[in-house]
């Protein structure tokens, strides 16, 4: 794994050794030598991670890493801050500025390397997300909020010993819905069957391998985005790096600081929060690329996309198929004379009558304008004709209420019917003949349906 690290300290030395140590792995590193610096590059240059230094003049890391996080541009790359050894209040004060992981001096290649791995990895699959989420703003004010604000969370706590999981719970139930679970052999079937935002997983469980237990998490499909931060007892830096090496989030070590579990814990849930955001962003994205936002049906794009898959396996399979082709009759009249407010009210409730007019295994698509299609599977000519002229009499019989109720529109459709004639039809062949159909029945009068000839 390769990425772009930025290290920022004011000593050169100390900025020449990571560099060094970095490139050896293949890393490109840029540096810095203050905290305005930074800052400078980390806006300009696409950086996939930062190593900062907490004891700086100027501006010292702590104000950097909340500037960075402050920044809807920066706010979504790691911070790796590097601490003194005997400093645990500064690891607290980082992770309330923002970081995401410490690294304590003397800096070990082990840590170093395993930290600044397991952060990209994060970081990339962060950044997918943040790219599929086409068109929408995912790294704009809204993320900031994610990455500063107070969060929420349920979290579950993996832990056998009543003196330890205690401990945590008094700690962590100040903020949040905490439950405990003392069997970790059925732990994952609890997990699976309960949503938790969050899971601490201890180390020292007696008679059990807490790896295997966030090992099976992560492979499973439901649990494998689940942040994880496991407890280790001190001398477990094996353990440790192997959890983080499988994809655990985080780690304390015992005796855990109360201030730090808390500060851990809250950066994992502003994480998970800021990938949820994404993750819906993304499913809204894809619903809008295949969805008509007026209508709720499935537009003319998914129609092109899967009419042809659908039809040619009906006739390559001999099996029968049908399609409705309908148009609202004289709605040029409906938008000239009440507007296209009123408009949008017709072509909304005639596609909710729509979608409850069809089965599930039905297409039913938004084609264009005031045309609309239906695609049914397994449907002989007949029943299409049936499904048609039950929702042309509907229409006819059926006012439709406009303008916020306070009017009724008698509105009237037209509709043409065509189906799977054999092995040698096509997709193509089969609209064009329900197309035929629908002008057929306009030009006899309109609100009617006509089968293809």
């Amino acid at each position: 794994m390769t990425a772009r690290v930025l290290v920022v300290d004011d000593i050169v030395a100390n900025v020449k050794l990571l560099e060094a140590r970095l490139k050896a792995e293949y890393f490109e590193v840029l540096t810095a030598t203050s905290g305005f610096e930074a800052l400078d590059i980390a806006a300009k240059a696409d950086c996939d991670i930062i190593i900062l230094d907490v004891m700086m003049p100027g501006l010292d890391g702590f104000e950097t890493c909340r500037r960075l996080k402050a920044n809807p541009a920066t706010a979504h790359i790691p911070v790796v801050m590097v601490t003194a050894l005997d400093q645990p209040s500064d690891r607290v004060a980082g992770l309330q500025a923002g970081a995401d992981d410490f690294l304590s001096k003397p800096i070990r290649d082990v840590a170093l390397l395993t930290r600044v791995k397991n952060l990209v990895r994060v970081k990339r699959l962060l950044d997918e997300l943040r790219g599929r989420a086409t068109g929408r703003d995912t790294s704009g004010e809204e993320s900031v909020e994610i990455f500063q604000g107070d969060v929420v969370g349920r979290l579950l706590v993996v832990d056998d010993r009543a003196s330890s999981y205690e401990r945590l719970r008094a700690t962590l139930s100040k903020r949040f819905e905490v439950h405990v679970h003392t069997d970790p052999e059925s732990a994952l079937f609890h997990i699976s069957d309960h949503a938790y935002d969050l899971v601490i997983v201890s180390l020292g469980l007696e008679n059990y391998d807490g790896l295997r237990l966030c090992s099976q998490l992560r492979n499973l499909e439901k649990t494998r985005a689940l942040p994880l931060i496991i407890i280790a007892d001190p001398e477990s830096d094996a353990k440790v790096l192997r959890g983080l090496e499988m994809g655990v989030n985080d780690y304390l070590v015992r005796p855990i600081d109360p201030n730090e579990l808390m500060a851990r814990t809250v950066t994992q849930l502003r994480r998970k929060a800021y990938a949820d955001e994404l993750r819906h962003n993304v499913e809204q994205t894809m619903e809008m690329a295949i969805m008509d936002r007026l209508t709720g049906l499935h537009n003319r794009s998914y129609f092109d996309t899967h009419f042809k898959t659908v039809t040619g396996q009906a006739i390559n399979r001999n099996k029968p198929l049908s399609v409705v082709l309908t148009d609202i009759d004289f709605f040029k009249s409906v938008n000239d004379t009440h507007g296209h407010d009123v408009g949008d009210d017709v072509l909304r409730e005639f596609g909710a009558r729509l979608r409850r007019s069809v089965r599930g295994a039905d297409l039913a698509c938004r084609y264009g304008g005031e045309e609309f299609v239906l695609v049914l599977p397994d449907s002989e000519q007949e029943v299409a004709y049936t499904i048609a002229e039950r929702l042309r009499a509907r229409m006819d019989t059926d006012p439709i209420p406009v303008a916020g109720g306070q009017k009724e529109l008698s509105i009237t459709i037209s509709l043409g019917v065509a189906s799977v004639r054999g092995p040698e039809d096509t997709p193509e062949a089969l609209l064009k003949r329900a197309d035929e159909a629908l002008y057929k029945a306009k030009r006899e009068g309109r609100n009617r349906v006509m089968l293809a000839a």
